[in-house]
């Protein structure tokens, strides 16, 4: 049953989910029969038998970039490497901040050959700016992979959008077999957020075109239930959708006891409850109940509001800490890939947040951090959502409907006043990290699902060669 504590939540899941009003399906039992074995297949046999392939990941970003996606790309080319497959990435010579300098235009790193193009690094400040960003990487990006010699399976990301009809045409002129990596959903993110309108004709061609190419993969990997309604709702057939999520890795990001904590200490919050929210916060995510919930604890001196890293609602942070004088709100940039397990572990409760609209089109990874790290986590965002779900199947945290500032002070208020509490829910949710969001658990489903392909195809392409050689 869900108990409830004034306005907020607790983790425990409700009986009845077909009951509760949602928009996109959150159980399996909902997914067709094709979908749900697949799910299934790979959980239940992760690693596989696999002989060495030839394999191509498309992004933007990659090592040494901090984005996520340069992230988990960067830890998945490296697990196939030392799977033994031949592993190659093709990615931009620019960052995803503008200040990083370029990086070599081919390199090789743990086993990867990287191949790097000159894109314009302009930053995301403003849509122009992306979108300039987005299509030099596109057409630089386009000409090497088709010079490139032919890969068993080409997998691309969603950075920049439609990012995919490279691997279509690579599947169409070398036979590739193409692996769709739906990070998140585009151009369904700027169409739910406003900023573009199905009645544009050119957002109605990107519309069929993005469709398309998810239609024209071998397989489409996507990181939750929802996100597979979404991916299904587009015409994709079940049994080509992939539920594998991303994840954090168990010797990078790990619990650091509170007492004697190296940075709570150099920054002076050895005896302060810290919340905080880490990682990018951009459109898809809200900042109002955040930024509420530090105007109404303005007096508790003994609780801080901590924003680590950027994005664009970022600035809305740094205004109203200025604007109103937040003495509680503190800011700080990124901190390196090799200090996380520090970082993630200053927090006594971390921050997340989505918007309604964004459910099934993106899913915050950086809950996978923070249950490595051992803390707990409160999420303002809809009631049902990948997000949700694995707070409430771990109970590793509190939800919080949005809009609700007062709910969200009072679970702040909860847990700084029960360490025991949060302390057992940071340690529920790294058993369920450890469990199903590591990053060698994943990527071995990966590996599983490269073998299953290639293996699915030569098998069809042999038993259709023979039916066409019994017809002479």
């Amino acid at each position: 049953m869900v108990r409830a504590w004034g306005r907020f939540r607790t983790t425990r899941p409700t009986p009845d989910l077909k009951s509760q009003d949602r928009r996109w399906r959150a159980d399996r039992a909902e997914l067709t029969p094709p979908a749900r074995s697949r799910v299934f297949a790979l959980a239940t046999n992760p690693a596989g038998a696999s002989k060495k392939k030839k394999l191509l990941f498309i992004n933007q970003y990659y090592w040494p970039d901090h984005a996520s996606t340069a992230q988990h790309l960067t830890d998945l080319a490296e697990s196939m490497a030392e799977a033994g497959h031949e592993v190659h990435v093709l990615c931009s010579q620019g960052g995803y901040k503008p200040s990083r300098s370029r990086s070599a235009s081919q390199e090789v790193r743990n086993g990867v050959t990287i191949h790097r193009v000159p894109a314009t690094a302009l930053g995301r400040r403003t849509t122009v700016r992306r979108m300039i960003d987005y299509l030099s990487f596109y057409l630089r990006a386009l000409v090497l992979a088709v010079r490139l010699p032919r890969f068993d399976a080409v997998a691309t990301l969603t950075t920049p959008p439609i990012i995919g009809l490279v691997g279509t045409l690579l599947r169409q002129l070398k036979g590739s077999h193409h692996i769709y990596w739906s990070m998140d959903l585009h151009p369904d993110a700027s169409l739910a957020l406003g900023l573009m309108s199905h009645s544009n004709p050119v957002v109605a061609a990107l519309i069929w075109l993005s469709n398309f190419v998810y239609r024209q993969a071998d397989s489409v990997v996507v990181l939750g239930a929802y996100m597979a309604d979404r991916i299904a709702s587009k015409g994709v057939r079940p049994e080509r959708i992939v539920t594998i999520p991303v994840w954090s890795r168990s010797d990078e990001v790990y619990p650091l006891q509170r007492e004697g904590h190296p940075l709570r200490r150099s920054m002076g919050l050895a005896d302060t409850f810290v919340a905080m929210y880490s990682g990018n916060l951009g459109l898809a995510h809200s900042t109002d109940e955040f930024l509420e919930a530090a105007r109404r604890l303005q007096d508790r001196s003994d609780i801080v509001f901590l924003f680590v890293g950027d994005g664009p609602r970022m600035a809305e942070v740094r205004a109203a800490k200025a604007l109103e004088r937040l003495e509680n709100v503190q800011l700080l940039d990124y901190f390196p890939r090799e200090q996380l397990h520090a970082s993630l572990s200053l927090a006594d409760v971390h921050l997340i947040s989505m918007r309604q609209e964004m459910t099934g089109i993106v899913v915050p990874g950086k809950l996978y951090g923070v249950m490595a790290a051992g803390r707990p986590a409160i999420f303002v965002g809809p009631d049902h959502c990948e997000t949700a779900d694995t707070i409430r199947e771990s109970d590793c945290g509190l939800t919080v409907r949005l809009g609700d500032a007062a709910g969200l002070v009072e679970a702040i208020e909860t847990l700084a006043a029960d360490p025991l509490r949060a302390k057992a829910m940071g340690e529920r949710g790294r058993d369920a990290f450890l469990a199903d969001h590591e990053r060698e658990t994943c990527c071995s489903r990966w590996d599983h699902l490269m073998t299953q392909l290639l293996t699915e195809n030569k098998t069809a392409t042999i038993a259709a060669n023979r039916t066409v050689a019994q017809g002479f």
